[in-house]
């Protein structure tokens, strides 16, 4: 007899709202995400690892017809309609200036901000970082009943200078966040199994 053992600690219908039933939203409903959504969101996955406990992600949120004026012509031809129609849009960036913050963030090392003096290392590991907080994010949103759209079509440059002008941030990611109309959500897709994507040494 072949049982089935679940080793998560996780209860299985929270595993499903986070991973097996969340689908990247394309279409959203006209219902609201409130600003305490929003926060709550930050507040939870501002709680995943950095390197160095660096946290350079930094989040902007764009709703409101002027906002979304100035970020749709940015983005890529198939993400302009429905960026329009999210009720909120996070532009995800990358803070190269992170170790500025190292005496309040990473306080056992004082030597911390000298470490990242280099321009062209700090910034790769801003990416890098901001990257993993960007999945953490994703994983946060729907972890609020919310629907993510991830989104790398984009003019990143166009948006830098947009909203970005004389920063030091670096937009990554751009995501909607809405309630989800399932009218456009398409097929899932197959993923890799855990013998074509593991190995164990």
């Amino acid at each position: 007899m072949t049982t089935t053992f679940d080793a998560m600690a996780l209860p299985r219908d929270a595993q499903d709202l986070l991973f097996r039933e969340a689908r990247t939203a394309n279409a959203f409903t006209s219902e609201p995400v409130t600003d305490e959504q929003l926060r709550e969101v930050y507040e939870l996955v501002k709680w995943g690892p950095t390197s160095m406990n660096s946290q350079p992600l930094r989040v902007l949120f764009v709703r409101g017809e002027d906002a979304k004026a100035r970020l749709v012509p940015h983005m890529a031809e198939g993400n302009r309609a429905k960026t329009q129609s999210a009720p909120v849009t996070a532009i995800l960036s990358a803070d190269t200036d992170f170790h500025e913050h190292f005496a309040r963030t990473f306080p056992n090392y004082p030597g911390a901000k000298a470490a990242f003096a280099d321009d062209a290392g700090r910034t790769e590991a801003a990416k890098l970082n901001a990257l993993l907080q960007v999945g953490y994010f994703i994983v946060g949103v729907r972890a609020a009943g919310l629907a993510a759209g991830p989104m790398s079509g984009f003019d990143q440059d166009g948006v830098r200078r947009e909203f970005f002008a004389d920063t030091t941030l670096l937009p990554l990611v751009v995501v909607n966040i809405g309630h989800p109309d399932h009218s456009g959500t398409h097929p899932r897709n197959p993923r890799l199994d855990y013998a074509e994507a593991v190995t164990v040494v």
